[in-house]
């Protein structure tokens, strides 16, 4: 099994794919031609499910960073002989800059090793192993590399040195003195083609650098935050652009399936997709982190893939990257898991659920990225009035709620919230949408929302706004009441509802969980990032600026090296668990840093 913990790797993307690297130089994980696309490396879930590593030889102390806004990976090794540092990227398209970052990937990974110092010899050990490590490739010598072949796939890896195939794998051992350097490039193509010829030792250098300009352009032209945190909140947006499948603008939560929630557990989903929420929320995030040029993309796709919406006026909640509807969930038995964390899967059954949220989240991102958005044409109005009407006419049904519980439909309160915003913001839009004639039922359906929210979703006997309507227990997304406007943000029931969440909701680290309630699942998880930085959000809205400081800063010290978050923190250990790296969580780092920044202006212009 794979035991190399979650929060010692680092991510690679070119806007299409993903690959995650760890801190000995082994990439562990790349899915291609897509984020979703079945794995040609995935030692991240089974030891045997194919690797690429460039390591060292002996004991050797490691450095890591991207390199200057960029999302191009810098490892530096020190050794007792000398000192090797190893670029890593996946390659940009040739030549693109600011806006066309991610347009036209050429699916390669480029990896190029520098001796800066002394002298180092390096392992070189490449075991492809395709469709999840189910199928083991035939590999064979060509000039200036080997060529793996196995079922739909095929990988040329360019090398400066001659391999030796035993079985499926081919390694082989270089040593590089200071000042020399050897680079490797690893592309993917059909099986069923010509596969591609090796690329030169200048190629790769040259790809490595125009990646780096690309993502350093990308950077230029859309980011200038300046707020405190800065650095983090600019590099979680390139995270996040990273998660991007540019050629449909698809957002994904995350470039992983089954890192557990729990160690051994069994709360393992493939996050490779893009629903409807997360990306409303990268959406918003972007807005503060970059100028979004994924707006329009994203709005563009989601009228595409959601065209039954206005037959069934049900908006499903996730699609595949080029829009696919049917996610169908499997088990892989071969595979062992994260730490024997079984099973893993492929595909996740949550498509199929009712989700009301969504209709708020996504008009919510509409309406704050109004300007970006330019006129909407008819189909775009279409589907955003359609998504308005959904919410008046089903927000008193039950559904599974933001956490996407497998147990029986309830009535959530987020839900019901939710429902809330997609009429406020739909009320707001109204003349740009052609829809002035709605706007006396969406009020009056709203104000029904709100007297139900009132009385059903408030507790006396828990002091706080609740999970669900007539309930007791305490929900995270119960934070959001004051961001969304649905009360000021320093009303009493949501100072109230701040105060019992850090009470019952949290942990010894003062992290904060989804929610304690039963959820139809068997095992437990840990503390949820997000809901951490919800918590930093809520309390800078209610004008607590220093305790809000805090909780930002305590989530924020378990980035890792490279500035990455997972979804989730194991109670007693601390470790980063679940998917990674998760867009939600840093979706909330940017958000919680924004209203922080906010905050203290409103506090410095006071004392002025």
């Amino acid at each position: 099994m794979s035991s190399t913990p979650i929060a010692a790797h680092a991510l690679l993307s070119d806007c299409h794919s993903a690959a995650l690297i760890n801190r000995a130089g082994a990439v562990e994980w790349w899915c291609v031609p897509r984020f979703d696309s079945p794995s040609v490396f995935a030692r991240l879930l089974d030891d045997d499910a194919g690797h690429f590593s460039l390591r060292p030889l002996g004991a050797a102390t490691v450095q890591r960073h991207y390199a200057h806004r960029s999302l191009v990976l810098v490892t530096t090794f020190h050794t007792a002989a000398g000192t090797v540092e190893l670029t890593d990227a996946l390659a940009l398209a040739e030549g693109v800059r600011h806006h066309d970052v991610g347009l036209g990937s050429p699916h390669v990974l480029l990896r190029r090793l520098v001796c800066t110092a002394g002298r180092v010899e390096v392992d070189v050990e490449f075991a492809p192993r395709f469709e999840y490590g189910l199928t083991t490739p035939v590999i064979r010598r060509v000039e200036g590399g080997v060529v793996a072949r196995g079922g739909p796939a095929a990988l040329t890896l360019s090398a400066p040195v001659a391999l030796h195939e035993h079985g499926a794998t081919a390694s082989g051992r270089l040593a590089l003195a200071a000042g020399q350097a050897a680079a490797f490039a690893v592309e993917y193509a059909s099986s069923w083609g010509p596969a591609p010829l090796p690329w030169s030792q200048e190629r790769v250098a040259a790809r490595l650098d125009d990646t780096a300009e690309a993502w350093r352009s990308w950077s230029l032209a859309h980011q200038g935050y300046e707020g405190p945190n800065a650095e983090l909140v600019e590099h979680s947006g390139r995270v996040l652009h990273g998660l991007t499948y540019r050629p449909t603008g698809a957002i994904v939560a995350a470039p992983t399936t089954s890192l557990p929630e729990t160690v051994g557990g069994a709360r393992n989903w493939d996050y490779r997709f893009t629903w409807v929420r997360d990306a409303s929320l990268t959406l918003d995030a972007l807005w503060v982190a970059a100028c979004p040029d994924e707006a329009g993309a994203f709005l563009d796709y989601l009228t595409t893939v959601a065209s039954t919406f206005h037959e069934t006026r049900q908006l499903q909640i996730m699609f595949g990257v080029c829009g696919e509807r049917d996610l169908a969930e499997r088990e892989l038995p071969w595979l062992a898991g994260w730490r024997d964390s079984r099973p893993v899967r492929v595909g996740n059954g949550a498509w199929a659920q009712p989700q009301l949220d969504v209709y708020g989240e996504l008009l919510a991102a509409v309406h704050l990225l109004r300007p970006q958005l330019g006129d909407f044409d008819d189909l775009q109005r279409r589907f955003l009035i359609g998504l308005a009407d959904a919410a008046a006419a089903s927000w008193e049904q039950t559904d599974q709620g933001i956490w996407e519980v497998r147990g029986p439909p309830r009535h959530f309160v987020h839900s019901k919230l939710m429902c809330w915003v997609a009429l406020d913001r739909a009320v707001d839009l109204a003349a740009d949408l052609g829809a002035e004639d709605r706007v006396e039922a969406w009020v009056r359906e709203g104000d029904r929302i709100r007297e139900a929210l009132l009385t059903q979703g408030w507790s006396d006997s828990a002091g706080a706004f609740t999970q669900t309507f007539d309930g007791a227990a305490l929900d995270a997304s119960s934070l959001l009441i004051g961001k969304v406007g649905f009360l000021p943000a320093d009303d009493d029931r949501v100072l109230a509802t701040i105060a019992a969440t850090e009470e019952r909701l949290t942990d010894k680290r003062g992290l904060v969980y989804r929610y304690r309630a039963e959820d139809g699942l068997d095992g437990a998880e840990g503390t949820f990032l997000l809901c951490t930085f919800w918590l930093a959000e809520a309390l800078a809205l209610a004008g607590r600026v220093d305790r809000a400081r805090d909780v930002f800063a305590r989530a924020c010290a378990l980035t890792n090296d490279v500035g990455l978050l997972a979804e989730e923190v194991a109670t007693e250990s601390g470790e980063l668990l679940g998917n990674f790296p998760q867009a939600f969580s840093h979706i909330g780092l940017i958000n919680a840093s924004w209203a922080i920044s906010q905050a203290e202006e409103s506090v410095s212009r006071a004392h002025s």
